[in-house]
């Protein structure tokens, strides 16, 4: 299991759960088995969101979620 933290715009979607357990091994199935368990945040997913791992900015989702990982979903981070 692996723990998601959320920016608060996305706590209307969870019932105001700041933090979200699901299972998965890639930051892909960690956002499919968010919209699993809470479908209402699939248009804001699906949209894009920035994804910190271990206070990193990680852009991959194939990338592994090793244990005990530290991970927020933030709004998107645009460059420019």
């Amino acid at each position: 299991m692996v723990k998601v933290n959320l920016w608060s715009g996305l706590r209307r979607f969870t019932d105001g759960e700041v933090e979200l357990s699901v299972q998965a091994r890639t930051l892909r199935e960690m956002l499919d088995a968010l919209v699993a368990a809470h479908p209402a945040l699939a248009p804001t997913l699906k949209a894009g969101v920035s994804i910190s791992l271990n206070g990193v900015i990680e852009p991959n989702l194939s990338t592994a979620i090793p244990d005990g990982a530290e991970i927020y979903l933030i709004q998107r981070i645009k460059g420019g």
